[in-house]
């Protein structure tokens, strides 16, 4: 399973590549005004710092406008892959823009119904929000099963399932064995996975017994 950061900050993917955890970058508004750069210059500085994928935010709202964006974005570098959420307008530019050879990532994935939309638009990959699904008393981890089995049923379909929204380590764990494609998560969340007390305290035990016997 691949980890993408989700993150627009140079600093964190260089963090998380140093781990061998940047397999991609996903991207928003919201983390872009966060880095407090330019939009363009940020995207394609983090294309050149990793060789994974990197998505970047489509903001118009209509299909024309989405797909403008989307053919811009593409020329900035050749892991560009455009981020479009998941509408009839995001829709009908993802079925554009992937005859047009341009990846696409449709985002805001909330049900079954709507990942099976985006394939059939053509979706590089889907990227399914858990963790606000368990916000409102529903479990976002049957959503990504339902989609993983439901893509298993058709080889045809190369849509990739990134999970996002992702709150917690047992949230990485559980996308692993569903079988996702990958995870997207905050820098937060991946130094989590590295920590455990009972390693703390081995390592701790270790360095006091050493001090005991080194000559």
């Amino acid at each position: 399973m691949k980890v993408f950061v989700d993150t627009a900050i140079i600093e964190e993917i260089q963090a998380a590549k140093a781990l061998g955890l940047a397999d991609g970058v996903t991207t928003n508004p919201t983390l872009i005004l966060k880095a407090g750069q330019d939009f363009r210059k940020t995207i394609t500085a983090i294309a050149g710092l990793i060789e994974g994928p990197v998505l970047a935010e489509a903001v118009s709202e209509d299909r024309d406008g989405i797909v403008k964006e989307g053919m811009e974005m593409a020329k900035w570098a050749p892991n560009v892959v455009v981020k479009i959420p998941i509408t009839r307008q995001g829709l009908e530019a993802t079925r554009i823009l992937d005859e047009e050879g341009v990846q696409t990532a449709l985002t805001l994935v909330f049900s079954p119904t709507q990942a099976l939309l985006a394939a059939k638009a053509g979706a590089s990959m889907i990227c399914p929000f858990i963790g606000r699904l368990d916000d409102i008393a529903q479990d976002g981890m049957d959503l990504i099963r339902t989609i993983v089995e439901m893509y298993s049923n058709y080889p045809e379909i190369k849509t990739e399932v990134v999970v996002a929204s992702i709150r917690t380590p047992n949230h990485v764990v559980e996308s692993a064995l569903v079988g996702a494609d990958a995870v997207t998560v905050p820098l937060k969340i991946i130094e989590q996975l590295i920590q455990h007390p009972l390693t703390d305290i081995g390592v701790r035990k270790f360095l006091e017994d050493w001090k005991k016997v080194r000559p």
